[in-house]
Formats: C-alpha cells, structure tokens, sequence
C-alpha cells in the first residue's frame, strides 16, 4: 500500500485500436545519421517493392556538394561502373557516384507484438504493423564494376586470338540424355539455395511513388492512424475481462519465432501444422504416417477439431482397410512422377499399389511373390507398397501392420458402406486390368476382412460358454471329485480362499474361465476349532448335495451375510476403486482373517456371490482387452470398477474406464485428449491426476488399469 501512495495516477488515457492501415502499414529503419538531417530531407529518387518477399529497394541521392563528399572518389566509382563511354543504361549517368541504393531485410517474422502509436488530444490511437524492415546500404555497383573488368579482359583475350586464329579441327561430341527426375531428386532440388535464390529473383519488382512528409498525400493516408468514428466500433478487441487481457499478455505456450536451422524434409513439425488448413493437415499426416487408426488421427489433430470435418477429409486422402485409412496410391505417386527403382510411371505404380491395399481388405496376410506375378512390377516397388502397410512374418507372409479397428466400424457404418462401394469399383477396374478370375477371388460382404485371432471381450465370454457347455460332462466328473474329497474329515488350516482347480489336459483358457464362474470359495476356521467345519458348516453338511461347500443354492442366502459381505465389498472400493478379483479375493482372505471365530462370513463365500455382490454395490466389470501372450491368470482378468461414488469425479473416471474397456494400455495424453473432449477444455492437470492415481498405474511411460500390469 505504501508504495502505491508514493506512485499515484496522475492521468488515464483511452486507448483506441485503428485498423484501416492493419495489413498495410510497415516500419523502415534507416541507417543512423546526424540529429540534424533526416531522411525526409533526403530526395527519393524511386522506390520498389516485392510484395511476397516484403523486400524493398529504395534510391536516394546523395549531396554531392557537401564538403565532406570526396569527388574524385566518386567519380572513379562511377567509371569503375560504367566505364568510359556513358549511355541511357549506365547506373551513373552524370559520371560521377550521385545516388545510393538501401535494400531492406525483415528483422524480425514475428511482428504480432508490435504497433504504431499516435498520441491525439488525450486519445492514444494503435494500429498493428504488418512488416519491420532494416535498410541497409546495398553494394550491387561493386559487382557491377567486376563485370566490367572481366568483361574488359575477356575482350582483349579474344583480340589477340583472333591474329592466330587458325581452322579449328572437327571435334566429335557426345549427346547423354538426361534420366526422368525422380520424386526425391525433385524435392532436393526444390529445397536448394539456387532454387530458391532463383524463385526470389523471378517475382518482378513493383514500383512506388515516394510522398514526403509534408506531402499532402501524407498528411490525407497519416488520418488512417487514427481510429474511425466514436462509436467505438474497432475497439471490441480493447474490450476484455481481466482474464482474457492476461491470456494475451502471456499465452500459456507462446511460439517465439527464432532462427532455426531447415529441419528435413521429412521432419514434420506439429507448431508449424496446427496452422495449415485442416484438410492440408490430414493430408500431410497421412502422407508421412501411411496408415493410422482414425482415433490416433483425431488425437494428433486436437481435441478442439471436429470429428465430422476429420471424417470428410481424410476420405478425400485415404482408404478405410480393416478399420484403418491407408494413405491414397495417388498421394504418394503424383501424376508426373515415376519409381526410383525401375522409371515406372506413376499410373502404374499407383494401379499395383491398389491391388495390394485391396488384397488387405480380403485378408490380413499378403504374399509378396503373388503381388509381384500379378502386378508384373519389379520386387523393390512391390516392397515398397508392403513396407507402407505391413509388416513381415518369417515363412508366412506380410501381415497388416495394425490391429483390425472393429470400433470404428461399428461406430460408422455410413463411411463403412461408402467404402465399400469404392472398394467395388476398384476391383472392378483391377479384374480388369490383371485379368483376375472372379471364381477365385475372396467374397465379402462388407469390403472389410475381419480381425484375425482378435475376440472382444463378449466374443470371449461367449465363446467361453459354449466351450463349457461342450464340455459339460467334464466339468460334472470334476465336481464329484471335489465332493468326494470334502466328505473326508478334515480340519483346513488356516483362513484362505480356495485356489483354482487343475484342469484336465486338454482344457483351454476359456474353460477354466467358465469352470471359475462355478466354483465355491472356501472360508474355513482354523485348528482352534474341532467341530470339523467346511467353509464355516459341518462337513457333513456341507458334503449335502444342497448346499455344497456352504453356499446356499439362489435365493437362500442369508440376509446377515449378505449384509456382512456387501458392507465389505462398499467400504473396499471406497478406498481402491479399481480391483481384479484376484486382489478382491486377497483383501476378502485378509479381513476374514481379522474376524472372530463363528462369524456370519464364514458360512461360505463363493466367487460367484461375491461377484454378485460387487455388482450389486454398484461396481462394474471393466473388460480390458488383455493381449493373447498375456500370463495373467483368470481371476487377474477379471477386472471391477466403482462406477458411480457419489463425488465430482465420477464423469471423469467413467470415461476413463471406457477407455481401458477397449484398450489394454493407452498414454497419457490420450487420456487428456478424451477427458477433455468428453467433459470439456477447463478440466485441470490435477483433476486428471487424481483419476488417473485412483484408477490406474504408470509404467514405461504407459498407463494400466491397477492389477493388470504385467511385470
């Protein structure tokens, strides 16, 4: 407060925004010179402009009757220039260095920052400057007067040839015609200095009328710095909330524009995209990519953009093959280009590398010999079109380089169906042109090969059931087995829940999956106890066929017990919102442990009521995709959520776990990019932190659900 004392406002001044010279107005500056001459008193003898380069020549004279302007020198210049004889294209005409020309340079790119201000009767008038440039004294005549030189002596040279100038004998000479350019060779040439050196000097030179300051053109074009009218019109951009003025101030991730060294041509700088129109973005990812999930697209684009426009544009630039965009053949091959390998044309290239994208919508694996025998291109142009989408298996072939994206299938089946109609046609033109038999080619009603060895998690679980339904007679013989073996008086030691049974040889996953559903979870008390108790009943009870291992068949399960094990269920994932039901079982172990002999629990807990149980505390089973090698045991697999908590994450951690129900392991700002287009741009970092530590844990820079990691 004391400092504010000490430094009052002592005026407010209204700041106006004037736009009329916006895109016009730049900023000279000129070489220092004396306070006392300015370059307004200068005479302008032309000026020019190349609007593109903003590059500007301006000519001005130079006082030759100044005391400090040595004559001599400047009449040497100008001979040394145009040498003896002076003419109507001599840079000197008066024979002597009367002029001088400034050439400009942009010092700085970045000019969004910087303005001119006009100070007006208590109003401060900002209009923004569209271009900086620095004059500086340009030497050209100097090159000039080498020309001459050289010139000079080459024509003195010819001269005494001339006198000895004899019959020249007749010289053989041998015409090379130079190879078609190559796409590559193109670019590098593109990319050259002397390109672009070349480029700079073909723009032509626009000429300006120079107006002085006290010009009466100045005075009427210096009236646009000053805002328009009173209304106020132009000055909505002044308007802003104290936040929104602090956003501008400082971005939360300014670009500063630095001198940087020309990245290569592959490089492909994501700052430097954003600003390129959406339909040139997708087209640029996808010709550097090749192939890419439509997901990841949208993810690399921002969340900001809109899946529908994305949807338009990359059908423009891309196939759909087995759920994913292949990058169009003519993309990739111009119309005027031709292979690096073997000259091929374009059109041909592009008409092999169809016929191999189609032969991926039929089948996952593609055989590089077959490729070859029908399109008849050589092995290095056929490597390239598999290496743009597949990847090669020893002694099997090339396989499609991505999963099959069933998601956006089944998501989109307008764009599905529309690409099916083009897929026809392109094997239409393709039978065609290779002459393929029809009777041998693959039929599919959909134009999409489906996934190979990839089951959803409900593709699972039914197959499991049917696998165990087959089965059935197996699973009977086991179960009287298990009977028997619990007919045998036995006190259990200890409090532990059962481990799963060894299945027959033979049995896959899937039937052990099926065979876990079914089976009991002991609960026993320990040698304390000698009244010979199975999972809290007496053996010979629980030897009944009516109540077998101490569950109760549906429906007659206690109210206390039911009670006892929903109360454990809430309060555990209250703390831990995400468990397998290997962890589950472990906790349940544990607390059974903490319990007192003769606790309602222990009158039999199976893996199916406690199931049930998390189901009914409002829990959900999470299907997480686990990969095939996985070594992960049933029970790791099966994976439960808290749905709904009650607190202001729940959106969040829903859409999380939405996430994980299709992905085994996603990164980190996949995630971001989901929440936030799922709950909107102002959701924090450590809102996101917080459902991601609830739910999930972080390993070689990947995200899992808890319990699914595998070490």
């Amino acid at each position: 407060m004391a400092n504010e004392e000490d430094d009052p406002v002592v005026q407010e001044i209204d700041v106006y925004l004037a736009k009329s010279l916006a895109e016009k107005l730049y900023l000279f500056q000129y070489p220092v010179r004396p306070a006392s001459m300015t370059y307004d008193d200068i005479p302008h003898l032309s000026a020019k402009i190349k609007p593109k380069q903003q590059k500007v020549e301006l000519e001005m004279a130079i006082d030759t009757l100044n005391p400090n302007y040595c004559r001599s020198k400047g009449e040497q210049i100008a001979l040394n220039v145009d040498g003896a004889c002076a003419d109507e294209s001599s840079t000197y005409s008066s024979k002597l260095m009367d002029k001088q020309t400034f050439c400009s340079s942009q010092s700085t790119s970045n000019t969004a920052r910087y303005a001119a201000a006009l100070y007006r009767q208590g109003e401060l008038h900002l209009t923004p400057l569209h271009g900086i440039l620095q004059l500086r004294p340009s030497f050209s005549y100097l090159d000039k007067a080498d020309a001459k030189h050289r010139e000079r002596e080459a024509a003195n040279e010819a001269g005494d040839s001339s006198q000895d100038e004899a019959e020249e004998d007749v010289k053989q000479i041998t015409v090379r015609f130079s190879r078609p350019e190559s796409e590559q060779a193109r670019q590098r040439r593109v990319q050259s200095y002397e390109f672009l050196q070349k480029k700079h000097a073909e723009e032509p030179w626009v000429h300006l009328h120079y107006y002085g300051l006290r010009d009466s053109r100045s005075e009427h074009e210096r009236q646009y710095l000053l805002c328009q009218g009173s209304s106020g019109v132009e000055n909505t951009e002044l308007v802003k909330s104290p936040s929104e003025y602090l956003m501008m101030l400082m971005p939360p991730s300014p670009e500063e524009e630095k001198d940087k060294p020309v990245a290569p041509s592959n490089v492909l700088s994501m700052a430097q995209l954003r600003t390129l129109p959406l339909a040139d973005q997708i087209k640029i990812l996808m010709k550097n990519v090749k192939v890419m999930p439509f997901a990841n697209l949208m993810s690399l684009l921002g969340p900001s953009i809109d899946s529908v426009a994305v949807l338009r544009g990359i059908q423009k630039v891309a196939m759909l093959v087995q759920g994913n965009w292949v990058v169009k053949s003519d993309i990739l091959y111009p119309k005027d280009s031709s292979s690096p390998h073997s000259g091929v044309p374009a059109e041909v290239l592009c008409r092999g590398r169809d016929f191999v994208m189609w032969k991926f919508t039929q089948s996952r694996w593609v055989v590089r010999k077959e490729v070859a025998a029908v399109t008849k291109l050589c092995t290095e142009d056929v490597k390239d079109f598999l290496e743009h989408m597949a990847v090669v298996r020893i002694n099997k072939g090339w396989e499609f380089i991505l999963p099959y994206d069933g998601e956006f299938i089944r998501k989109h089946p307008d764009v599905v169906q529309r690409q099916h109609m083009l897929w026809t046609g392109i094997q239409a033109k393709l039978e065609k042109v290779y002459n393929l038999v029809k009777e041998n080619l693959p039929k599919k009603s959909d134009g999409q090969s489906g996934p190979a060895a990839l089951l959803s998690g409900d593709q699972r679980v039914q197959v499991a059931k049917s696998k165990a339904q087959q089965n059935h007679a197996l699973l009977e013989r086991e179960l009287q087995r298990r009977k028997e073996q619990l007919r045998a008086p036995a006190v259990l030691p200890g409090v532990r829940i059962k481990e799963e049974p060894v299945s027959e040889e033979g049995e896959d996953e899937e039937d052990r999956e099926a065979e876990e559903d079914e089976e009991p979870m002991d609960t026993s008390l320990g040698g304390g106890l000698h009244n010979r108790l199975a999972n809290g009943l007496p053996s010979g009870r629980a030897a009944g066929g009516d109540s077998f291992n101490g569950h109760p068949p549906p429906g007659c399960a206690s109210a206390p017990v039911a009670q006892e094990l929903r109360a454990f269920v809430e309060a555990t994932f209250q703390r831990q919102f995400v468990l397998t039901l290997s962890e589950l079982k472990r906790l349940f172990n544990l607390h059974l442990a903490s319990l007192p002999p003769g606790h309602t629990l222990f009158s039999g807990i199976s893996d199916r009521m406690l199931q049930d149980t998390v189901l009914a505390a409002g829990c959900k089973q999470i299907l997480v995709p686990f990969p095939p090698q996985t070594a992960a045991s049933p029970d790791e697999q099966k994976v439960f959520a808290l749905w709904e908590s009650g607190d202001m994450s729940d959106q969040h951690r829903q859409v999380l776990l939405e996430i994980f129900s299709k992905n085994y392991r996603v990164r980190r700002n996949m995630i971001q990019s989901r929440l936030t287009q799922e709950c909107g741009e102002d959701l924090s970092k450590q809102e996101v932190d917080k459902v991601l530590k609830d739910c999930c844990v972080s390993c070689g820079g990947m995200w899992y659900l808890k319990g699914t990691v595998q070490s």
